[in-house]
């Protein structure tokens, strides 16, 4: 069933499905660990010989068509999203299985479930208090940010050829679930370090371009836009493939599993997730957008022909264009714009209050709010258009961010406001 077109593609559909045990923001579903998939440390058969060994940096006979890349491996970065039961994970494997037979990629899975412990989706941990203030992150958050750190290295050591080492910054047990990972795929090969010295793992070299499957919800942009991130850090491909399935479906789906997710869980995601928007965001062009309950032999096609056009077209490390700079700056300013228009509006309220307290005539009150919301709206287009401050009594304020600037100088001028109604 095709439902949208992508540049140059054609929206297909997929239901060959099961999918990963996801719990959204602020929600602690218990997540199961499922049976080990595609980061279990038996190879495929069919793979035995040289498994899916990665296209990487010593594939010298690889040519990539950017200024510069010759004989650089040709990466590919696939994402996969939808609400859990959509059918992520059958899709996923069933890629890892063909792309080795039919283009004859290399390619490997990374599952979300099997690389993020399940306790980071418990309970907030414990024993926090004044002198012990819990981390900043959620231990989800943390276990994400952790794992594409460790994506990131890996990444680096493919495109640059520098030894493989772990990031300095995630923690030891995401760093040896990420390398099991890797060597079950045959990404990565081992040799014997100096006496002592333990065993270190180096990448495994094929001419073959390589497709990382990267399974997980990714229900919301900005979580996939962190892998589109890395792609263009590193000149790779990038696409991803959204399975569409209705709500009950997903529901009925995941009542038939062994540790299923409560049905609140998978409803609030429902209301989170954020489909790809091929209009507004350039970065998400080569996506499609797949009926998981609808399969053809079309469809299969379809996803080929999408992983075969962003393997050719990868992201240009200085493809951040005037466009996509200011779509980034439009969603910070956003952010920034709305928690200013809630503070001023809590000002306005208390302004109000305390008119009413100083016994403004109700006759004067209309006017009053009139006057403070017109004041706003000035002072949050101010914001969004990045302007200097109208208020120059705010000077000493002008090293603050701009919101706490505009927020202090909006209290100022509704002080100044009121009190022109209060002294009458």
């Amino acid at each position: 069933m095709v439902t949208k077109t992508t540049a140059g593609h054609t929206q297909p559909s997929d239901a060959s499905l099961s999918t990963s045990r996801r719990s959204p923001q602020g929600t602690s579903a218990p997540r199961p660990r499922r049976r080990p998939r595609a980061c279990a440390q038996q190879r495929p058969p069919a793979e035995a010989a040289d498994g899916p060994l990665a296209a990487l940096a010593t594939a010298a006979e690889v040519e990539d068509e950017q200024p510069g890349g010759a004989g650089r491996a040709r990466v590919g970065l696939c994402v996969l999203c939808g609400l859990p039961a959509a059918g992520k994970s059958t899709l996923a494997r069933a890629l890892r299985r063909r792309l080795p037979q039919r283009p004859g990629w290399a390619c490997a899975l990374l599952d979300y479930d099997e690389l993020i412990p399940p306790e980071a989706f418990g309970p907030p941990e414990p024993g926090a208090g004044p002198a012990e203030p819990s981390p900043l992150l959620p231990r989800w958050k943390r276990s994400r940010r952790e794992l594409l750190q460790c994506l990131e290295r890996f990444l680096r050591a493919v495109v640059t050829g520098d030894p493989l080492s772990a990031p300095a910054t995630a923690a030891q047990p995401a760093w040896e679930r990420f390398l099991a990972c890797c060597r079950g795929q045959g990404l990565l090969s081992s040799a014997e370090s100096d006496a002592g010295a333990g065993r270190s793992w180096t990448l495994a070299a094929t001419s073959r371009p390589l497709y990382l499957i990267l399974d997980d919800n990714f229900y919301y942009q900005s979580m996939r836009y962190e892998v589109y991130q890395l792609a263009r850090k590193y000149s790779l491909s990038f696409c991803q493939l959204f399975l569409e399935c209705p709500l009950e479906c997903c529901l009925q789906r995941n009542r038939l599993r062994s540790h299923p997710l409560p049905d609140q869980t998978i409803c609030l995601m429902a209301r989170r997730i954020e489909m790809p928007d091929l209009k507004k965001n350039a970065w998400e062009q080569n996506s499609l957008i797949l009926k998981s309950f609808d399969c053809t032999s079309e469809d299969n096609e379809q996803i080929i022909s999408l992983l075969a056009a962003a393997l050719e077209n990868p992201v240009k490390q200085n493809e951040e264009n005037t466009e996509q700079k200011e779509a980034d700056r439009a969603i910070c300013a956003a952010s920034t714009v709305h928690q200013a228009d809630q503070t001023c509006r809590r000002i306005i309220s208390q302004t109000m209050k305390d008119a009413k307290d100083k016994n403004v005539p109700s006759s004067e009150m209309k006017s009053l709010a009139e006057e403070l919301n017109k004041l706003k709206a000035e002072f949050l287009e101010d914001l969004r258009q990045g302007n200097e401050l109208k208020n120059q009594s705010c000077i000493q304020n002008q090293h603050s961010d701009p919101a706490t600037s505009v927020i202090s100088s909006f209290q100022h001028e509704a002080t100044n406001v009121v009190n022109k109604y209060i002294l009458k």
